[in-house]
């Protein structure tokens, strides 16, 4: 098997592992009782919030854990719009991830839901961000823009969206979870006002999330209960799993200093080239040059994307159409629906994602693989339709 979809999820590090199994066999004390035996525990949690931290060089205070990537997202939002009532507009990208724009759209209201378009390349359109904040500023209460998509990996200019943002005076949320692990990010060096991470995108478990709310930043629980994450956030902690988000985001740090994201943005550009000279009739979806270095989005015009993942599974490469959040959906892509491509051609693209753990083997292996799958879906289906088995 070659697994080529690791912004759907990543397999857990060795050291994540090892660092996780003490937490949920020897170690199995809730942190917030008082007793000597559960002071590993707590321990192992403080060193979490550094780990998690040092990511993205923010300060462990700064740090509160979540059930996910999604509990991250909808926190923010909930808690930019409590706390301003007199500001009910939410502004989001065209391609944000359904954490965000539905989110916004359920908390908010649809009519409070301001979007700005994409270009397209896939990066969002400054001009209609800064012409809304212009015109709408005392009535915005978030800003929330992905800093790199789920489907395409292109990175939108977060340094320009964040100086717009700080400028009018708006919070800005940016949804990091398909960057971090990938890219360095500096929230010391970027005014960016909270912002999420998911654990099972960088080599931690699923279940675990977290969101930065900078020092000084207004934020409002919504889970009330007990105090845990400094009242933050409500309910005993998944602490195997946080434990294990902190040990995953320490090795990431660790192998983003030490270069092996350009190995794997070599790797991906490999793969793209031997699938281009393989194949005719095939391009990029987004941006070459602004995307995070594992995400591959190739349009193979002729070929059903549906029928291309039925081969590919049989052959045994795991891809996707998309998000995982919409597999089964039957439409096209709303992100390369979004950046102007037509529904002919969103059908069949496919996504394709490195991880740090990916080979040069299982790159050019994957890549025969699509190329005679593709040559196989054209003949059978010249409409690109999926192929039918006798």
């Amino acid at each position: 098997m070659i697994y080529l979809d690791n912004n759907a999820t990543t397999p857990l590090l060795p050291e994540v592992v090892d660092a996780m199994l003490p937490f949920l066999t020897k170690h199995y004390a809730n942190p917030s009782v008082a007793y000597d035996f559960a002071a590993p525990v707590r321990e192992a949690m403080e060193k979490a919030h550094v780990q998690v931290a040092e990511l993205i060089n923010a300060s462990p205070e700064e740090i509160i854990f979540t059930g996910c990537g999604t509990e991250a997202d909808n926190s923010a939002i909930a808690s930019a719009l409590a706390l301003q009532p007199s500001r009910k507009k939410v502004v989001v990208g065209a391609t944000e991830h359904s954490a965000i724009g539905k989110a916004a759209a359920h908390i908010a209201g649809k009519q409070n839901v301001l979007v700005i378009p994409v270009q397209r390349d896939g990066r969002l359109d400054l001009e209609v961000l800064r012409s809304t904040l212009e015109n709408h500023a005392p009535e915005i209460a978030l800003v929330s823009i992905m800093w790199a998509n789920n489907e395409t990996g292109v990175i939108h200019p977060v340094e320009e969206i964040a100086a717009l943002t700080q400028a009018a005076g708006i919070p800005f949320h940016t949804d990091a979870i398909q960057a971090a692990g990938k890219v360095p990010i500096d929230v010391a060096a970027l005014p960016v006002t909270y912002l999420s991470l998911a654990a099972h995108k960088f080599h931690g478990p699923k279940g675990v999330g977290a969101l930065y709310v900078r020092t000084g930043a207004r934020f409002r629980n919504q889970l009330v209960g007990g105090g845990q994450e400094a009242g933050r956030r409500a309910g005993t902690e998944n602490v195997a799993g946080i434990v294990a988000m902190g040990a995953a985001a320490e090795a990431m740090r660790y192998r983003i200093a030490d270069g092996v994201m350009h190995r794997v943005e070599l790797l991906r550009n490999h793969f793209e080239n031997l699938v281009v000279d393989g194949l005719d009739s095939v391009t990029i979806n987004g941006s070459p040059e602004h995307r995070v270095p594992n995400t591959s989005n190739l349009c193979i015009s002729g070929a059903r994307a549906e029928a291309m993942l039925m081969l590919l599974d049989e052959a045994g490469l795991c891809c996707s159409s998309g998000s995982a959040c919409k597999t089964g959906s039957s439409a096209p892509s709303a992100v390369l629906t979004a950046m102007g491509i037509p529904a002919r051609d969103a059908r069949t693209s496919l996504r394709f994602s490195l991880s740090s753990l990916t080979t040069a083997v299982e790159v050019e292996s994957a890549a025969k693989l699509v190329i005679d799958a593709a040559v196989r879906v054209r003949r059978e289906s010249p409409q690109g339709g999926v192929v039918i088995h006798s």
